[in-house]
């Protein structure tokens, strides 16, 4: 049998007392939530379900997940059932990956006002998409697309940054044809660029009027409406930070594609190596040295503080539609592209359905052939055993 992964969950569980020692004074109600969620997930703690195999008969104890957004463990699951919600509305046309980063300037802030601050960037973000692709000179169509939330790096510290997936063309102003955009690329990123940070720059600072923002330790001094002047004057000189892949693929890879980025929390438990001493390795990718995989070590108790600056404010939504793909009009607004697009949508509702009925036959990992079904429970915190060793829950 193959040993045993090292998991977020253990950090935080072998280093609880220490960390909160230190830091626990400091944590939000939802940084701490997410702190004991993630460390009761799927034991004994959160209570268990015993399934059966309908084969062998063995039976299998399978404690139950905490189902916290921000947990490594329980983003299979919710990916997989936004993805088959998701796949009915993707179009059989390329689709484009563009990704908007705020400047390193403006991190400490965003982890002062997250709220505020990633608002903000939803809005700066789907005004300028929207806005320059109306501009008939470069594409002249209304667009629709999701934008997802990251706010890390690979060594877990801040970076504020939106991924957006966009189908590759939009509706004509009058919605009466589909708008194809160019095949080398979506639009210009020298004008997103600039608007991207016009737009965010104006939003920041109607915020600060308002009084809307805090600022305390470093950034006390910001408060002062000359300093917060000088900083928006700062990062008005600098260049932005939009990247944009060329148009990819059509429906059968968007669904791949999206599974990278939509349900990912800070760092994955496969990128973790080892804890020893109180420390924790673990890979990185280097992008300054062309993605090389590299190591990093961490005090444990650093390592989650890191990982506790990425939990979003509670009820915070990090995937959000825009344009015809916008909650209140995406139903008609699809068919209507729809109607304009030669090719059936096909591809991405296949793969999910195969995906989903493997999920939910969970097959016996002894006799390899039956179906485990679930036959009773147990309470949270209560311990209970079996001849059969414990199983991973897949709820």
């Amino acid at each position: 049998m193959n040993e045993r992964r090292l998991e977020v969950a253990d950090v935080f569980r072998q280093h609880e007392q220490e960390f909160l020692k230190h830091w626990g004074h400091t944590l939000s109600a939802q940084q701490l939530r997410a702190f004991r969620d993630i460390c009761a997930c799927r034991t004994a703690a959160l209570g268990a379900h015993i399934e059966e195999c309908d084969g062998c008969s063995r039976q299998i104890i399978a404690y139950d997940s905490c189902r916290n957004r921000h947990c490594p463990k329980c983003q299979t699951t919710a990916r997989d059932k936004w993805l088959a919600a998701r796949s009915a509305e993707l179009l059989p046309v390329p689709y484009c990956h563009v990704v908007f980063t705020l400047p390193q300037e403006l991190s400490a802030l965003a982890l002062q006002n997250p709220r505020i601050v990633y608002s903000i960037l939803f809005r700066a973000v789907s005004e300028t998409l929207l806005t320059i692709a109306a501009d008939p000179r470069l594409l002249g169509a209304h667009i629709g697309f999701l934008a997802v939330l990251h706010t890390w790096n690979q060594k877990i510290l801040s970076h504020p940054h939106l991924h957006c997936v966009i189908p590759a063309g939009g509706l004509s102003p009058d919605r009466s044809r589909w708008i194809r955009c160019r095949q080398r690329f979506f639009l210009p990123v020298k004008v997103l660029r600039k608007k991207f940070r016009g737009k965010f720059l104006a939003f920041l600072a109607a915020a600060f009027r308002k009084r809307k923002l805090r600022f305390s330790g470093s950034l006390a001094h910001l408060a002062n409406p000359t300093a917060f002047d000088r900083l928006l004057l700062q990062l008005k000189s600098k260049t932005w930070v939009v990247f944009a892949k060329r148009p990819f693929g059509g429906p059968e890879h968007v669904i791949q594609y999206l599974a990278r980025y939509t349900h990912r929390v800070a760092i994955a438990n496969g990128r973790l190596l080892e804890m020893r001493d109180g420390q924790v390795v673990f890979r990185w990718r280097d992008s300054a040295d062309g993605n090389q995989q590299k190591l990093m070590t961490l005090d444990a108790v650093e390592f989650i503080r890191r990982f506790l600056l990425h939990v979003l404010p509670s009820g915070f939504v990090k995937i959000r539609h825009f344009g015809f793909l916008a909650n209140r009009n995406r139903r008609e607004a699809l068919i209507l592209c729809h109607s304009f697009l030669p090719t059936p949508l096909n591809g991405g509702t296949t793969y999910l359905t195969e995906r989903q009925q493997r999920a939910a036959e969970r097959k016996c990992p002894f006799c390899k052939t039956g179906t485990l079904h679930i036959i009773g429970r147990a309470p949270a915190g209560v311990i209970i055993g079996t001849d059969t060793a414990a199983a991973t829950d897949t709820s």
